[in-house]
């Protein structure tokens, strides 16, 4: 079965048809459960790639922490500063946008335009629905530079795992091997939780969410900007 032709314009059109399925009405569960098990300190910076306008990010907002985010879609990252009832400021970077308010910063634009500079520091990241949300030829480069522009920040990963034959998706399958595959060299992996989707994906077929946790084995040091 044919991946569908998941690329900008079908995520943008996804949003201004407001098919965003994807989004969860509540803070996710798995995020609820272990996010305490990261045990990233008071105040840390958490990276939320590919975040729509995520209820997760409310949640981590309310815990405490800074929170940086990047989305393609403007109509996303503007409702979700309108749910949170803020105004952002807003920056052009390039071919970036940068949204600020309080202890929220998101990007608009193609994740992968987004440097280590742009972004600075973070302190760990929450990857629920943006691996899972790529096509297979996509995903080995969205992992490598998710780690080269977190300087390999401990990660919580969020994975769905089913035969890929029965769906085309977007979200598509990534198991544990294919984890490995992206992330084993730089990361000790440990799986927090595994369990089935109730009903299966969409009742198309029987499907496994698994939770992850990846600690950095080691990371290279931020280069210090010119005139620094």
């Amino acid at each position: 079965m044919k991946e569908h032709p998941v690329n900008d314009a079908f995520w943008h059109a996804k949003w201004q048809r407001n098919e965003i399925g994807f989004h969860e009405p509540r803070p996710n569960a798995f995020l609820l459960r272990h996010f305490a098990q990261m045990h990233f300190p008071a105040g840390a910076r958490i990276f939320v790639p590919l975040c729509g306008k995520s209820l997760d990010i409310h949640w981590l907002l309310a815990q405490g922490f800074q929170v940086g985010g990047i989305e393609l879609s403007p109509i996303a990252v503007e409702r979700l500063f309108a749910e949170l009832g803020l105004s952002p400021r807003i920056t052009t970077l390039g071919a970036l946008q940068r949204f600020d308010a309080g202890n929220l910063c998101i990007f608009i634009g193609n994740f992968f335009d987004l440097t280590r500079q742009d972004l600075g520091h973070v302190d760990g990241v929450y990857d629920r629905a943006a691996l899972i949300a790529l096509p297979a030829a996509v995903r080995q480069r969205y992992a490598r530079h998710l780690v080269s522009i977190t300087n390999a920040a401990p990660e919580l990963l969020i994975c769905l795992d089913y035969d890929q034959s029965c769906r085309p998706g977007p979200p598509f399958s990534v198991g544990e091997a294919e984890v490995r595959q992206h992330y084993e060299e730089r990361f000790t992996l440990t799986c927090l939780e595994r369990r089935d989707v109730p009903g299966g994906l969409k009742g198309a077929c029987p499907a496994t969410e698994t939770v992850w946790k990846l600690v950095p084995r080691d990371a290279d040091p931020l280069p210090h900007s010119p005139g620094a």
